[in-house]
C-alpha cells in the first residue's frame, strides 16, 4: 500500500436555531424531531486523520490531550464505520483534532469535531461518499455533527423515508446575519441534559410546539429574514430550557452571566431599538444574533459586561484543507 492515506478537514461549530433535545435511540443518535442550525465561522475545528499499517493501535488526541474512554468510543464509532465501508478495517488510525482556544459550554464543538473527523477520515480512506450519507455516519458521534457537516443554515431530519440525515437550507453568504458570541464555561455534560429532557412534563408539549416553529424557521431562512430567524431562535431557546429545567434532575444551564447578557439584549432591543435576539443551546454560552450593520454596536454594549466576546458570520459546510496538524 504505497498511497498516502491522510487528510485534514475543517468544520464549524453550530448554533441551534430550532434545537434538538432528547434521543429516541442513544446508540444510533436518532432524535425525536427535526432541528435547524447555523454554523459559526469564528468557531472552526480542524482534524487530521492518517491510516497506516505500521500503526500498532489507534491514536487519538483532542486539543493535545487523550480523550476519555467514552469520548474515544464515540470517535471510533465513526471511524470504524468508515473503515468497514472502505474495506480497510485492519488499518489503525492517528487522529489529531483542535478547536480554537475558546472555553465555553454549549458552543457546538462536538458537532464540528465529529463533522471534521468524518470528512477527513472518509477522504483519507478514499471513500466516495455524498454529504447526506456521510452525515448519517458522523451522527453516530454527535447528532448535531450532521448539520455541521452540511454547513451554513442546515436541517437535520429525524426520520425522512426511514433515514436521519442533514442537508443545507441556505448558504452561509446568502443571509446577512452576524452573531456576537459570549462563551461561558460549565461542567454539565450535554448528554446528561438530553437524557433528562424526556422526563420533563413539558417534553411532549415541546414536540407539538415544534410542528409549528420548524416550518416558520424554514420560511424565515428561505426569505433571508434575519429578524424572524433571531426572534424564532430566541423563542425556541426559552422553550428548550423550560424542558431542561423541569426534568427529574432540574438542570439549570444558565449562569449569572447568561442572565446578565439576556437582560442586556432585551434592553438593547426595547430601549436602543437594535435588531438583536439571544439564543442558548444546552449550555450557558450565549449567541446574540443581529444584523451586520448592528453587530459592532451590540458588541460594544456587551463588552461593558464581559470582554470575552467573539463576532461571527455564518460558516459554510465542512471542507478538506491542505494544512495538516501532523
Amino acid at each position: 500500500m504505497d498511497r498516502k492515506l491522510k487528510a485534514s478537514a475543517r468544520a464549524y461549530a453550530i448554533q441551534g436555531l430550532v434545537k434538538y433535545h432528547g434521543l429516541r435511540n442513544e446508540k444510533l443518535r436518532l432524535p425525536f424531531h427535526d432541528s435547524i442550525s447555523v454554523c459559526m465561522k469564528a468557531l472552526p475545528t480542524i482534524t487530521t486523520v492518517a491510516f497506516n499499517r505500521e500503526f500498532a493501535e489507534d491514536q487519538i488526541r483532542i486539543n493535545g490531550k487523550s480523550p476519555s474512554r467514552k469520548e474515544q468510543d464515540r470517535v471510533l464509532a465513526v471511524v470504524n464505520h468508515l473503515r468497514h465501508l472502505s474495506g480497510l478495517g485492519s488499518l489503525k488510525a492517528r487522529i489529531e483534532s483542535r478547536n480554537p482556544d475558546v472555553k465555553g459550554k454549549g458552543l457546538g464543538f462536538s458537532a464540528s469535531g465529529f463533522a471534521a473527523l468524518g470528512l477527513a477520515a472518509a477522504r483519507a480512506l478514499e471513500l466516495d461518499i455524498e454529504t447526506p450519507v456521510l452525515s448519517e455516519v458522523v451522527r453516530l458521534g454527535a447528532g448535531s455533527a450532521s448539520r455541521s457537516l452540511a454547513g451554513a443554515f442546515s436541517i437535520w431530519y429525524a426520520n425522512r423515508n426511514g433515514r436521519s440525515y442533514a442537508e443545507e437550507l441556505a448558504s452561509a453568504s446568502s443571509i446577512k446575519m452576524r452573531t456576537v458570541i459570549v462563551p461561558i464555561e460549565s461542567e454539565i455534560k450535554t448528554d446528561r441534559a438530553h437524557a433528562d429532557a424526556v422526563k420533563s412534563p413539558f417534553f411532549k408539549p415541546r414536540l407539538a410546539y415544534l410542528q409549528g416553529i420548524l416550518p416558520r424557521m424554514k420560511r424565515a431562512i428561505s426569505r433571508k429574514d434575519v429578524e424572524s430567524i433571531g426572534r424564532l431562535a430566541e423563542e425556541d431557546t426559552l422553550n428548550l430550557h423550560a424542558v431542561t429545567m423541569t426534568g427529574k434532575e432540574g438542570l439549570v444551564l444558565f449562569s449569572p452571566l447568561s442572565i446578565e447578557i439576556i437582560r442586556e439584549v432585551r434592553r438593547l432591543r426595547t430601549e436602543e431599538k437594535l435588531p438583536v435576539w439571544f439564543s442558548l443551546d444546552t449550555g450557558p454560552s450565549v449567541f446574540v444574533n443581529t444584523t451586520r450593520e448592528a453587530a459592532q454596536s451590540v458588541r460594544r454594549n456587551l463588552s461593558k459586561i464581559t470582554d470575552n466576546i467573539l463576532v461571527s458570520d455564518p460558516g459554510g459546510p465542512a471542507e478538506i484543507i491542505d494544512k495538516h496538524l501532523f
